[in-house]
């Protein structure tokens, strides 16, 4: 993965070719970014740019497969894997997925391990992996560079073990923690890493790799570009018509129009349940995208309450819904408490809450923060 196969990020590419110029390589380099905006991709790009000098080094990389360069991801038992998930063992559809999919999604490397429905995890024994892989010296001489994706899934266990590590470096070690949410990270980690924050990507920039990488026409690629928000995956699912966003609009419509109704209707509130159910027998990480795509929804009706219309990217396909006449029910007197409500029941799921109760929870408050009254 070389650096001018990066979406954008210019500055941030620059900043760390310069770095790697000097000599100036921080041991513990922290990126953080939003899914689709090129950490992973950079993290390897960086790690080429510090190891290799030669095209046979610069062949082993592309392969995934320079001694020098180690990985750790979130795993989790599967049909091939039976106990004691840890990355080593999960090498070849690593290489797979990042081959195909560079700025693929953790939903979707989940589902390239047929582990979906589970929460995968970094854990102790992955931390004594990266303690035994790292006391050997550099094969070739140089650096070694531990790219750990997703960092923010390590369990308190690994994270004090890592934090060793990054208290008392092996000699010319370079770990990159690459995450989305750094705020799950704990603070003495933190407080050892050189942060780089990634911006979303510009609406050129997607626009323009659709159109370079995908053969995408210029107003498709335009029009998707607008719609997904800054992430490069998004565009692909978009352009692909991959993704779940059909799916979860369907389950969003029938919620809110439930939660609408079921004020003073003690009948609907069966139907709450119901709702409830279907989304609770799915995997965590699909319910927490499905969390997402419903905060993107109350954000869009708003910028549409409030006149904001060119900035309004979504096109509910739902016979018999329309944007305009949903907007008006979304305003500054609701719109932060509906947004703590469906954060705090993505963190309630992602710590392994019951997840059918805490979604007809967030419904009966639904019911009452659709009917708030704006002030005028």
């Amino acid at each position: 993965m070389l650096f001018n196969k990066i979406i954008g990020q210019r500055h941030l590419v620059n900043h760390l070719k310069t770095s790697a110029d000097k000599g100036r390589i921080a041991h513990a380099q922290l990126f953080v970014g939003k899914q689709g905006v090129g950490t992973l991709a950079t993290a390897i790009a960086y790690a080429q740019y510090i190891l290799c000098k030669d095209a046979a080094c610069n062949l082993k990389v592309e392969k995934l497969q320079h001694p020098d360069l180690h990985f750790v991801f979130p795993t989790a038992k599967n049909d091939k894997v039976k106990k004691h998930p840890v990355s080593n063992l999960f090498l070849e559809d690593w290489r797979t997925f990042v081959k195909e999919q560079p700025y693929g999604s953790l939903f979707q490397w989940y589902e390239h391990l047929g582990i979906e429905n589970k929460q995968g995890q970094i854990g102790v024994d992955e931390a004594l992996e990266i303690v035994n892989a790292l006391k050997l010296k550099s094969y070739e001489g140089g650096y070694k560079v531990m790219i750990i994706w997703m960092a923010e899934k390590m369990n308190n266990s690994a994270a004090n073990k890592l934090l060793k590590l990054l208290e008392e470096p092996p000699e010319k070690t370079i770990f990159i923690l690459v995450v989305e949410q750094q705020e799950l990270l704990i603070n003495t980690i933190l407080s050892r890493c050189q942060i780089l924050d990634f911006p979303l990507l510009s609406e050129e920039n997607i626009a323009n790799a659709l159109m370079e990488r995908e053969n995408s026409f210029p107003a498709e690629a335009k029009k998707i570009a607008h719609q997904s928000e800054g992430n490069y995956t998004k565009a692909l699912d978009l352009l692909k018509k991959e993704g779940n966003d059909l799916e979860f609009e369907h389950l969003f419509i029938t919620w809110v129009r439930a939660a609408f109704k079921a004020k003073g209707n003690a009948s609907v509130i069966h139907d709450l349940i119901d709702w409830s159910d279907t989304i609770g027998v799915m995997g965590r990480e699909k319910q927490k995208q499905f969390l997402d795509f419903c905060l993107q929804f109350f954000r869009q009706a708003l910028l549409w309450n409030y006149g904001a219309k060119e900035l309004v990217f979504f096109e509910p396909q739902t016979n018999g819904f329309s944007i305009d006449k949903f907007a008006p029910f979304v305003h500054g007197e609701n719109i932060e408490a509906i947004n703590k409500e469906l954060n705090d029941a993505a963190y309630h799921i992602e710590r392994n809450g019951n997840a059918k109760l805490i979604l007809l929870d967030i419904s009966i408050k639904l019911t009452r923060l659709l009917h708030t009254k704006e002030n005028t």
